[in-house]
């Protein structure tokens, strides 16, 4: 009998595709995945897994260029948000169409932000795209998305690795976590804010690292206060989140992260 986990994956805009190689090495080992919770890019790459649409995903994410990142720039004129998602939602219906979370392999669910309130919402029935959308929906960026009078965002702000998320969905399983926030340290020294500067660094990197750190003291603090079973840290801190094109080097680094420690996974 194969062990079964239940999969939180965390947000991290380009960072997401080293999901890709985590679930790659999961399935390579015989581990089966029971249910998958996905906040921000880790919603989409639990869509595509339950969907069946993985190596869709992955085609997309290594054939990701500066062209085809600048295409999915849409701009937009409309209050909430200077992009646009026409084409992100074109690229959407591409892969998952009308799907519903019932009509799914196995039971996800997606986490976003509802504004008003500043509590986290958890999708797990109804349509996967507007669901999607809303845990994609990168404040001042993307617009929000209105969901049965909820204004939406970003599941990042609230839950960036859904670890309760995704034990409610299969409680009886032990639960592996992603988070692809916790290498600030090298981050930091990507961006040139570490103590061997050679010269101050720009307004615009001071503000990146502010969110970053933001980000890996949130992820901190709740997965102390909510651990998994497992927990795995990638080593990518000297990638940039807004960098959609390493995918070949982040699946590569997913996959390594899991081999070096699915010995602790195997022994749950």
């Amino acid at each position: 009998m194969s062990l079964k986990i239940t999969l939180a994956l965390g947000g991290g805009a380009g960072l997401g595709w080293t999901h890709i190689g985590v679930l790659r090495a999961l399935d390579d080992v015989g581990i089966e995945i029971a249910a998958i919770s996905g906040t921000s890019i880790g919603a989409v790459a639990a869509a595509a897994y339950a969907t069946n649409n993985l190596d869709n995903f992955e085609d997309l994410a290594r054939g990701t260029n500066f062209r085809t990142m600048l295409r999915f720039m849409d701009p937009s004129f409309r209050r909430g948000g200077i992009i646009g998602a026409r084409t992100i939602e074109k690229e959407l219906y591409s892969y998952f169409g009308d799907a519903c979370f019932e009509d799914l392999s196995m039971p996800i669910s997606t986490v976003a932000a509802d504004l008003a309130t500043g509590e986290a919402v958890i999708s797990t029935k109804g349509s996967i795209i507007p669901a999607i959308r809303a845990s994609i929906s990168l404040p001042g960026i993307f617009k929000p998305v209105n969901i049965n009078g909820q204004l939406l965002a970003d599941g990042g702000a609230v839950m960036p690795v859904p670890i309760s998320a995704a034990r409610e969905l299969a409680p009886d399983c032990p639960c592996v976590g992603v988070n692809l926030q916790g290498d600030y340290i090298n981050r930091a020294r990507a961006m040139g804010v570490d103590s061997d500067r050679a010269k101050d660094p720009n307004s615009m990197k001071v503000v990146r690292a502010y969110v970053s750190l933001s980000l890996r003291n949130l992820s901190k603090a709740l997965l102390k206060q909510d651990p998994p079973d497992v927990l795995i840290t990638p080593r990518i801190g000297n990638y940039d989140m807004q960098n959609f094109t390493f995918a070949d080097e982040l699946i590569a680094i997913g996959r390594q992260s899991v081999d070096n420690i699915v010995t602790d996974i195997l022994a749950l």
